[in-house]
C-alpha cells in the first residue's frame, strides 16, 4: 500500500469519501455550536477534533488527485475538478478555527469551572454570538458548496463518456 495506491485503486478515488462525509459533518457541528452554546459546552472537543480530522483529510485526498491526474488523460473536466479541489483547504482550515474558537469559549463560560485564566468570552452576548452564528454559516455553506461542486467536476471527468445512456441488453 502506497499513499496513491490502496488495494490497487487510485487512493484519491477512497480518500474523496471521507472528504465528502467529514466536510458537511463538520458544518453541521459547527453551526449547531455557534447557535446552541449549550450544546457547544456538552460536545465538548467533539466539533474541533472532527474538523481538525476533516483539515487533515483533505490535502491527502488533494495529494492523492495530484498524482491521479498524472496517470489519466488530460482533459478540461480534469483539470477543472483539480483546480477547484485546490480551492477547499481554506474552508477546512476555517472549519476547524471556528470549531476550535467555539469550544474554548464554551469552556471558558461554563457553569462551574474554576479556571478563570485569560479572557472571559459571553457567548451569550448578542454581538458575539451574532457574529459567531453568521461567520459559521458563511464557513459552513461555503465549504459544502464546495465539496459540492468539487464532486460534482469530480464525476463529470470520470464519467463523461464512459456509459451508454441506453441500456446493453444482457446475453442469457
Amino acid at each position: 500500500m502506497s499513499p496513491s495506491i490502496v488495494n490497487g485503486l487510485p487512493a484519491h478515488v477512497l480518500f474523496v469519501h471521507f472528504v465528502v462525509v467529514l466536510v458537511p459533518l463538520s458544518a453541521l457541528a459547527l453551526v449547531v455550536c455557534a447557535i446552541w452554546p449549550h450544546l457547544a459546552r456538552r460536545l465538548g472537543v467533539l466539533p474541533p477534533a472532527l474538523a481538525l480530522v476533516t483539515l487533515v483529510s483533505v490535502p491527502l485526498t488533494t495529494q492523492a488527485g495530484e498524482w491521479l491526474e498524472k496517470h489519466v488523460d488530460s482533459s478540461s473536466l480534469v483539470q477543472r475538478h483539480a483546480q477547484l479541489g485546490d480551492g477547499l483547504l481554506p474552508w477546512a482550515l476555517g472549519l476547524f478555527v471556528l470549531s476550535s474558537a467555539l469550544w474554548w469559549a464554551a469552556r471558558r463560560t461554563a457553569p462551574g469551572q474554576g479556571d478563570t485564566r485569560g479572557p472571559v468570552v459571553r457567548l451569550t452576548s448578542a454581538p458575539i454570538r451574532t457574529a459567531a452564528i453568521v461567520l459559521s454559516l458563511v464557513v459552513a455553506a461555503g465549504s459544502v458548496v464546495d465539496v459540492y461542486r468539487i464532486g460534482d467536476s469530480g464525476a463529470k471527468a470520470a464519467w463523461h463518456d464512459a456509459y451508454s445512456k441506453t441500456a446493453q441488453s444482457q446475453g442469457n
